[in-house]
C-alpha cells in the first residue's frame, strides 16, 4: 500500500512540474494577477479605515479606485525602468574602456599581472545581457498585462460570489468552516506577507538610493529598484541585489573606492534591515524553514526563471497552509515549515 501510495505521489508530483513548465505563459500571468489581486483587497481595506470613505463610498467603487491605482503604478514604474535601462544599455559600451585602468591598478596593489584575466572575467560577464534580459522581462509583463487585467477583474468578480458556491460545495458545516479557515489563513499570509516585505524592502531601496546618489552611479533609481526587487527573493536576493551595483560602479568609475562604498555601504543596510527591521516586522507570517526556502528557490527559479525565484515564497508558504489542513499531507506540512507548528 505504502509502495502505491509512494508512486502516485511520484506520478502527480511529475504531472505537476510538467504541467507548470508547459503552461507557464498562463500560469506565470494568473499568479501574478493573484498578488496583485491580495494587493487590492488590502488597498481596499486601507481605504476602509477612513471613516467617510467606508460610509460613504459603495465597496465596488473602492474596487475600482484600488485596481487603478495599482495598474497604473505598475505601468509607471515600467516606463520609467524601460528608458533607465535603454539609457545604461547605450552608456556601459563607453564605462567598460575602464576596465583596463582597473586591471593596471589591481596589478599595481596585488603584484600580479591578472590584466588579461580581468578583462576576459568582464568579457565574458556581459552586462548587455543582464540588462537585456531585465528589459525582456518588462516587455513580457507589459505583453501579458491585458490578461493580466483579465484575471484581476474575474477576481474581483468571483470574490462575491465565492462564499456562496464554497457553502454549495460543502453542505456539512464543520466542513465549510474548515474550508473556509483554511482560505482565510491563505488570504491573511499572502496579505501580510506582500504588505510588510514591499515595506522592509522599500525601506532597504530608500537608504540604498541615498548611497548610490551619493556616490554619483548613473541612474540611482534603476539600482535601488534592482535593490528592491531582489530582496523579495531569499538569501542570495540581497547579495545579488548589492554585488550589480557595485560592479557596474567599479566600469563607472575605474576606481575601488566608489565601488567600495557602494558594496559596504548598502551591504551593510541591506544586512541590518533584512536582520533587525524585517524579523521584528514580519514575525511568524512566513512559517517557512529556511532550507525549504533555498530548495523551493532553486525549484521554481528553474520551472519560472527570475518570476519564479521572485514568487518561490509566497507559493511555498500558501503550500504549506494547504498541506496543513489534510491528515495525509500535515507531516509533510509540518517537515516544511519553520519549527514544526502548522
Amino acid at each position: 500500500m505504502n509502495i502505491r501510495n509512494t508512486a502516485a505521489w511520484l506520478i502527480v508530483i511529475t504531472l505537476a512540474i510538467l504541467l507548470l513548465n508547459v503552461a507557464q505563459s498562463i500560469l506565470i500571468p494568473f499568479v501574478i494577477a493573484l498578488l496583485i489581486w491580495f494587493v487590492i483587497k488590502k488597498l481596499r481595506n486601507l481605504l476602509d479605515r477612513i471613516k467617510l470613505v467606508k460610509s460613504r463610498i459603495p465597496s465596488f467603487v473602492k474596487t475600482i479606485i484600488s485596481s487603478l491605482a495599482i495598474f497604473y503604478f505598475i505601468l509607471f514604474v515600467i516606463q520609467i525602468l524601460t528608458v533607465e535601462i535603454q539609457g545604461l544599455t547605450k552608456s556601459y559600451a563607453t564605462y567598460s574602456a575602464n576596465v583596463e585602468s582597473v586591471a593596471i591598478k589591481l596589478n599595481e596593489l596585488l603584484k600580479i599581472d591578472i590584466r588579461e584575466e580581468l578583462i576576459n572575467a568582464v568579457n565574458d560577464f556581459d552586462f548587455t545581457i543582464l540588462l537585456q534580459s531585465l528589459f525582456n522581462s518588462l516587455s513580457d509583463t507589459l505583453s501579458n498585462m491585458v490578461m493580466i487585467i483579465f484575471y484581476v477583474t474575474f477576481m474581483i468578480v468571483e470574490e462575491g460570489l465565492f462564499l456562496h458556491k464554497l457553502k454549495k460545495m460543502f453542505a456539512n458545516q464543520e466542513r465549510f468552516r474548515s474550508a473556509l479557515d483554511t482560505i482565510e489563513k491563505v488570504d491573511k499570509s499572502m496579505s501580510r506577507y506582500i504588505s510588510l516585505k514591499s515595506l522592509v524592502n522599500i525601506l532597504s531601496a530608500g537608504v540604498s538610493f541615498i548611497i548610490l546618489t551619493f556616490v554619483g552611479i548613473e541612474t540611482p533609481i534603476f539600482w535601488a529598484f534592482l535593490i528592491f526587487l531582489f530582496n523579495f527573493i531569499p538569501s542570495i536576493g540581497p547579495i545579488i541585489g548589492t554585488l550589480i551595483p557595485t560592479f557596474f560602479a567599479l566600469l563607472q568609475f575605474g576606481e575601488f573606492v566608489p565601488s567600495m562604498v557602494i558594496f559596504f555601504g548598502v551591504g551593510t543596510a541591506v544586512m541590518l534591515i533584512g536582520s533587525l527591521v524585517e524579523p521584528k516586522l514580519m514575525g511568524n507570517t512566513l512559517n517557512i524553514s529556511p532550507l525549504v526556502a533555498i530548495l523551493a528557490l532553486a525549484v521554481w527559479g528553474t520551472l519560472w526563471g527570475i518570476t519564479g525565484m521572485l514568487l518561490s515564497v509566497p507559493i511555498t508558504v500558501a503550500l504549506i497552509i494547504l498541506l496543513s489542513q489534510f491528515k495525509s499531507t500535515r507531516s509533510i506540512a509540518i517537515l516544511l515549515s519553520e519549527k514544526g507548528r502548522v
